[in-house]
């Protein structure tokens, strides 16, 4: 079969899901990956045959496509910040906005850093990364502000496990930074439960969509991510960042600075809430579309 006669059909077959781009695209990536092509192999190239051995993994792949799961999920794994994670259905995939929240706090860590070699403090930069999912954000930070020691928690034990089995090894070697430490913790508890406290970057990604926004979403994302990761109840649409405001109370050094992930509809609301619980500094960042889409906090 021609290389070119593949992306055809395949666009096609995923054309009833994603808009006619962003189906072609999703074909090119799984032949990238499986074939060793570029996205411009069937243009240079229009003769490209794949060979027989190929068409069966990528016809079971185009099924897994065309019946709505994530092309990160059918490849195992996800870019974000330049780095390539794992991933599985039991975390979300990294989206790039929250690669604005890591540069940020990336920022800060690196400014925490100098400042303390300048004045011959060698205690470490301590970040928090609260429903840490695939680990994207704890393992983001841990290797751009080398030297500084950051904890990841979630509720879910399949989560912790994929973030414990990202493989870094290389990085952290040349880097000098040291991993993440994971736990099982739920936010919506108690946070005593952590015994380290005085963190100088609190950060998290909660759930923040309200379950009456589930008809506005794609199948892909409903029907195949976790839900828990995703929602929260109509009623209690903030549930989540009372509870963030509430360990960063306890868990945020003097000094510290936080940031979170909200939802778009309801940044006045969530920068309340940090109001409320005592944070004087508290900023409404938008995103690359213009939205509101986190909270930044200081005491």
């Amino acid at each position: 079969m021609l290389l070119k006669d593949f992306l055809r059909s395949g666009t096609e077959r995923l054309e009833s899901l994603y808009p006619a781009p962003e189906a072609r695209n999703i074909i090119l990536m799984l032949c990238e990956e499986r074939l060793g092509t570029r996205s411009y192999t069937h243009l240079v190239e229009p003769e490209y045959s794949i060979k027989e051995k190929f068409l069966g993994q990528l016809n079971e792949d185009l099924d897994r496509l065309s019946g709505g799961e994530p092309i990160q999920y059918v490849l195992g794994y996800a870019d974000f910040c330049g780095l390539r994670f794992k991933v599985t259905p039991d975390v979300l995939i990294p989206r790039p906005e929250t690669e604005l929240m890591c540069r940020e706090a990336i920022k800060e860590g690196e400014r925490l850093r100098r400042m303390r070699q300048a004045y011959g403090n060698n205690h470490p930069v301590k970040i928090f990364d609260l429903c840490t999912g695939s680990g994207c954000i704890a393992w983001t930070l841990a290797l751009n502000v080398p030297g500084s020691m950051v904890i990841g928690t979630d509720i879910s034990e399949k989560a912790i496990l994929v973030a414990l089995n990202q493989d870094f090894s290389a990085e952290l070697k040349e880097t000098g930074a040291r991993a993440p430490e994971f736990m099982i913790a739920d936010v919506l508890g108690d946070e005593s439960a952590i015994d380290e406290t005085g963190f100088d970057i609190i950060l998290s990604n909660p759930p923040y969509i309200q379950e009456s926004q589930k008809d506005q979403m794609r199948p892909n994302v409903l029907d195949h991510e976790p839900p828990t990761a995703l929602f929260v109840p109509d009623g209690a649409p903030l549930l989540f960042h009372k509870a963030i405001a509430r360990w960063s109370v306890s868990l945020l050094s003097p000094e510290g600075w936080g940031m979170t992930e909200i939802n778009e509809l309801l940044g006045d609301g969530s920068s309340k809430v940090f109001s409320d619980a005592g944070f004087s500094h508290v900023e409404v960042v938008k995103d690359y579309y213009d939205k509101d889409r986190f909270i930044h906090y200081r005491r």
